[in-house]
């Protein structure tokens, strides 16, 4: 009798190969733009994805500050983080996030689509944010990707 054997693959930190990738953020929509970067991140475009191992590549996100917001979002969402004390709600629009850091709006939709455990701290890691289109990681290599050519 002869059977074909087929094993599972488990990636594994010595098993993974990481790349580097240049994402350009000018005029692309913020919630299409990091779903697709967390895919990067997580590993999940690859054929050997493993849930519990951090197999994704480094993504480095240029020109942050001319990211777009649909509708009147970037009038109308608020962000809101709380200081600690009574009282102590405060809320701003991702027009003040863009005009005070505009790499932070980017980082938190990125995060907040990453998993809420220490594999996503890790893998949150492998993000580097920049407002203009200069970055410092030329001796990585990276490749330009668009985001329409991700599946």
């Amino acid at each position: 009798m002869n059977t074909l054997s087929y094993k599972t693959v488990s990636a594994n930190d010595a098993t993974v190969t990481k790349e580097w990738f240049v994402v350009d953020a000018t005029n692309e929509v913020l919630g299409r733009l990091a779903s697709e970067v967390a895919k990067l991140l997580r590993g999940k475009h690859k054929p050997s994805f493993t849930p519990h191992v951090d197999c994704g590549d480094n993504v480095i996100i240029i020109n942050a500050e001319k990211v777009r917001l649909t509708g009147n979002k970037m009038d109308d969402k608020l962000y809101y983080h709380y200081t600690g004390y009574p009282g102590g709600k405060r809320s701003a629009t991702p027009k003040d996030w863009l005009k005070r850091k505009p790499t932070a709006i980017i980082e938190h939709a990125v995060k907040g689509m990453l998993p809420k455990n220490r594999l996503g701290s890790k893998i949150y890691g492998n993000l580097y944010v920049y407002a203009g289109s200069e970055h410092s990681h030329e001796a990585q290599k990276p490749k330009e990707i668009k985001l329409n050519s991700i599946k």
